[in-house]
């Protein structure tokens, strides 16, 4: 691990008895006291995790907007500034080069978040078709970035907001402030990855360590939270991870996610998607869940009778659920709701069937 990249925080992980491990070339934390610990702490409070590994790219210029709406698959004129959205970057053959969170932090400047493993994949992609008014900037080096996630995010984020926390309540979800955080300022935006109402900090990276000791000392401290309860979270909601749901190799229609492509503009790969729209895949991704005991896995046959229909690319057990789940890549005509299917799970064949998204409910519940 000597040649492992390590984040502004890695002595507090380690001073947290975190177990680490690589992951997209960085030593991360992986788990403190447990993941399902961590996952259900989440999801009954709060949680904070350290996610400076991810990609921070702006783009900024005259040309910015023009040249993002024709690089990203969602509508980039939506964006009003402070707005941002969930859209991919693909390429002329459709495959997903990464999914990205933009924000428009001015009418001629947003800033693209991608995921780690995919820094220099993206940077080199949106860099190397630039237009003259577009100058696009990797600051990855100099940002961290922290997510908080659960119901008490506000009574946790309350120690560390100098400005008050008037206008980053105001936020509506996927919106972005600029506010002053333990003396540093930062950006903190309405999104996450857990399906839990919460926000995400990117601050200089040199601040992380006051606003991470100023959260952790707060009457309503989070609980530090590792990668796999990170995944474990965002597998409940269906949200899809690249390298696993989201490839070269799958487009954005297949993974179901066409919501996030305006197909009446024009980028890259749109021809191939406004056809897989209309004539449909041959395979899509789907959600389903055990109907006996059993730990699906990435990897595992999808089965009817005996013949292979697809593959899981995610599988666990909830912490929320305590039933085996997951999502896989099945025979488009398999994909409705409440369809039988088998996984095979180490030769093994579990019954299963395929159902809606998200695995639990994490909408907020009205009182009585």
């Amino acid at each position: 691990m000597s040649d492992a990249l390590r984040t502004p925080l890695h002595e507090r992980h380690l001073a947290l008895g975190a177990r680490m491990a690589p992951f997209a070339g960085w030593d991360m934390p992986i788990q403190y006291s447990g993941v399902r610990e961590e996952h259900r702490a989440v999801r009954a409070a709060c949680g904070i995790f350290d996610v400076s590994h991810m990609g921070q790219i702006g783009v900024r210029g005259p040309d910015a907007a023009a040249f993002l709406q024709a690089t990203l698959t969602n509508d980039i004129d939506a964006l009003a500034v402070g707005d941002g959205q969930y859209t991919l970057v693909c390429r002329e053959d459709g495959g997903v080069i990464d999914d990205l969170i933009v924000y428009r932090l001015g009418e001629d400047e947003f800033l693209i978040v991608c995921n780690a493993a995919n820094v220099d994949p993206v940077h080199t992609w949106i860099a190397g078709r630039a237009t003259p008014g577009a100058v696009v900037t990797n600051r990855s080096p100099q940002f961290a970035m922290l997510a908080l996630q659960g119901s008490e995010w506000e009574a946790a984020l309350a120690p560390v907001a100098d400005d008050g926390l008037d206008a980053v309540l105001a936020l509506r979800y996927f919106q972005v402030i600029e506010t002053t955080l333990a003396g540093a300022r930062s950006l903190v935006a309405r999104t996450g990855y857990t399906g839990e109402p919460g926000v995400e900090i990117m601050c200089p990276t040199d601040a992380a360590p006051a606003i991470w000791d100023a959260l952790m000392a707060g009457a309503h401290a989070p609980s530090p939270a590792g990668l796999a309860a990170r995944d474990t979270l965002r597998l409940e909601m269906g949200y899809p991870l690249y390298g696993q749901e989201l490839s070269l190799t799958r487009t954005p229609i297949e993974a179901g996610l066409k919501w996030a492509c305006a197909l009446d503009t024009t980028f890259c790969g749109v021809e191939v998607m406004r056809t897989q729209a209309a004539d449909g895949t041959a395979e899509r991704l789907c959600m389903f869940e055990l109907t006996e005991p059993g730990i699906p896995r990435t990897g595992c046959a999808v089965l009817v009778g005996d013949d292979v229909v697809g593959q899981v690319t995610s599988g666990s057990l909830s912490p929320s659920a305590d039933i085996g789940f997951g999502m896989a890549y099945v025979r488009s005509d398999l994909t409705p709701v409440g369809t039988d299917l088998v996984i095979d799970i180490r030769g093994k064949r579990k019954g299963a069937h395929t159902r809606p998204r998200p695995l639990i409910d994490t909408s907020p519940k009205k009182e009585d």
